[in-house]
């Protein structure tokens, strides 16, 4: 399933979201700078869930792909959420600011967006850095993976290799046995045919002397 940050910060987001759903029910019962200032205090958790949002994001970019699909619809969800929140607030706060002194509030209000723009920039600047880092990661592990199936296979590739070796030890030590016995056996034909040829010369000799007695003695 789901990364274990991805779970954490998901559970923070919830608990962001009720805390402003509680405060937004409460709108409706305030008036004037009571009114504003419980705008602002919703304003200020809306951007809380936003950046939180971003890193539910980050993670599951990078979570594996048969998951991310469930990963971004849930994300879906909650940023419709968060758009019909900020809607109804801003609603909220335009209908209370009417007859309020608009100067004053628009001041607060330009420096709290300047802080809230200076604050979206800094972290937008960290998400990129997350991203790249999880990259990165992604793909060092990718990388360990392949050396470690390249290191797998040259270790296969060397047990087949020390096999054929051994086979053609094996072999050469047979052919070497083959030749002894090759050599013994030429041997013990050559002996042969010289046993055979002392017989015939001894049977010539035999027959040569039994001609000579008989005609001649």
């Amino acid at each position: 399933m789901s990364s274990e940050k991805f779970e954490s910060i998901e559970d923070d987001l919830r608990s962001v979201l009720k805390d402003i759903k509680s405060k937004e029910e409460k709108l409706t019962g305030y008036t004037g700078e009571e009114k504003k200032n419980a705008v602002r205090q919703i304003e200020r958790r809306l951007e809380e869930a936003a950046l939180l949002l971003q890193e539910m994001e980050t993670e599951a970019k990078v979570a594996p792909v048969n998951y991310r699909t469930h990963l971004m619809g849930k994300l879906r969800q909650y940023q419709s959420d968060i758009e019909q929140i900020s809607r109804s607030v801003k609603r909220e706060g335009a209908s209370g600011l009417r007859g309020a002194d608009n100067y004053g509030f628009n001041r607060e209000e330009k420096l709290d967006a300047s802080n809230r723009g200076k604050l979206l920039q800094g972290h937008q600047s960290l998400q990129r850095t997350s991203e790249s880092i999880a990259r990165s990661h992604q793909i060092a592990a990718e990388t360990d993976e392949i050396a470690t199936e390249i290191i797998d296979e040259l270790g296969q590739q060397r047990e087949t290799l020390l096999r054929t070796k051994d086979k053609l030890v094996e072999t050469d030590s047979n052919l070497s046995r083959s030749r002894v016995i090759l050599k013994t056996m030429a041997r013990r034909v050559m002996t042969n045919k010289l046993i055979l040829a002392v017989i015939i010369l001894v049977e010539l000799a035999i027959l040569g002397g039994l001609v000579y007695w008989k005609f001649f003695s």
